[in-house]
């Protein structure tokens, strides 16, 4: 997968910088099923994940987009991203890669529409507060390629390690078709997968490894489907923001919205040709076939390898630089607050802009690793601080 992996982040970076927040916005404003046909396709190729399109589409909805496009983002984003459809073509065949993103289409649609007729009484009412500014991103080759391959990878090598060695776990502990043998149905299969993936947390391109895995134990290609579906799209934590945000009603349809359509695509996936999911055969193709020759798997591998490990450590190094300077440098105009739930760079963008839109705010610097952001400036008021993180969806725990 590390040579798909890699034009993924390149692809990612190009987005990142050539595709600019302010074209989400254009096409997100109006209540209507084009906006949420509109947010659903500019979410497909985003390399967001389920916590990172959280801080993207609160602001977007702040910033005046409609609940029915906001709600459409939020579902079809998370799915998939232009860096997990191509190894998920690498590990899982062309069908997936091909359903995956018209599925995530397909239910961001819905789930907009849904919204638009049933949810706007219950929705919390957030457009007058603090939005992100939709910036550019300063263009260039060096900074597209720093976000691609140092800022991009620090958000997902972890979750990346973590699904391969479940992956790799997976393959060991668990019996060639153990999921055939036990014989629980189809349709059982998909509910036990769903209870399963609905609370977790897994990015779209880290579960591509254990879904392969999962598939070769026997697993129907729906229950595999549904994990690919549910667990990138959902978790707790997006839950409890969710409902603070956008109201239990819409919360509902996101849900409702993901739940559902993850078994039906499920169930339409199983009355497809078997041999379209035969890993066996998909692998044979693969390394039989010369799509890639045996010098670039390897030269790839390496260097994935190597820039995960730059990645994390200039991550750890950096955060623990932060800490200590944030420690020793404190005065009568910095202070600490505690803020939960920052999960990657998307994250702490999103806390250090908006922060630093309240009045008597200088500077403002969050770490996600020690979950503390600093605040430099006079006469700041800590209520409005509350506010604003709290309105992001993040949980503010008072000064450290």
């Amino acid at each position: 997968m590390s040579p798909y992996l890699l034009l993924g982040f390149l692809f990612a970076g190009l987005l990142k910088f050539y595709f600019p927040q302010r074209i989400l916005n254009r096409y997100m404003g109006r209540p209507n099923a084009s906006a949420s046909f509109y947010a659903g396709l500019l979410g497909v190729p985003m390399p967001l994940c389920s916590c990172g399109v959280l801080p993207t589409g609160i602001s977007l909805f702040r910033n005046g987009a409609s609940r029915a496009a906001t709600t459409s983002f939020l579902i079809s984003t998370p799915q998939t991203g232009v860096d997990s459809i191509l190894v998920t073509y690498s590990m899982l065949g062309l069908p997936f890669a091909i359903i995956r993103p018209l599925v995530a289409l397909a239910t961001g649609f819905i789930g907009g529409v849904v919204t638009n007729i049933f949810g706007k009484k219950d929705a919390a009412d957030c457009s007058s507060g603090a939005g992100e500014s939709a910036e550019v991103p300063k263009k260039g080759i060096m900074a597209m390629l720093r976000f691609a391959f140092l800022d991009f990878l620090q958000d997902i090598s972890k979750w990346l390690i973590i699904g391969l060695l479940l992956a790799a776990l997976v393959a060991v502990a668990v019996p060639d078709n153990y999921f055939t043998n036990i014989q629980a149905g189809q349709l059982t299969e998909m509910l036990l997968v769903l209870a399963a993936s609905v609370p977790m947390y897994v990015c779209a391109t880290a579960s591509v490894p254990l879904a392969a895995v999962l598939l070769l134990k026997g697993l129907s290609p729906g229950a595999v489907f549904v994990f690919l579906m549910a667990g990138p799209a959902t978790n707790a934590a997006t839950i409890t923001v969710l409902l603070k945000t956008l109201g239990r009603l819409n919360t509902a349809i996101y849900l409702g919205t993901i739940v559902t359509g993850a078994v039906i695509a499920g169930v339409l996936i199983n009355q497809l040709p078997a041999d379209w999911f035969n890993l066996q055969h998909i692998h044979h193709a693969h390394i039989h076939g010369e799509m890639l020759p045996a010098w670039l798997r390897y030269f790839s591998s390496l260097s994935l390898l190597l820039l995960i490990a730059i990645a994390l450590f200039s991550k750890y190094k950096h955060k623990k630089g932060t800490n200590m300077n944030m420690q020793f440098s404190m005065d009568q105009n910095r202070t600490s607050y505690k803020v939960g739930g920052m999960e990657c760079s998307h994250c702490k963008k999103s806390v250090e802009t908006n922060l630093l839109k309240i009045d008597g705010v200088e500077e403002v610097e969050a770490d996600i690793i020690s979950e503390t952001v600093m605040v430099r400036g006079k006469a700041i008021d800590m209520a409005v601080v509350k506010e604003t993180i709290e309105k992001l969806g993040y949980s503010f725990g008072g000064k450290v």
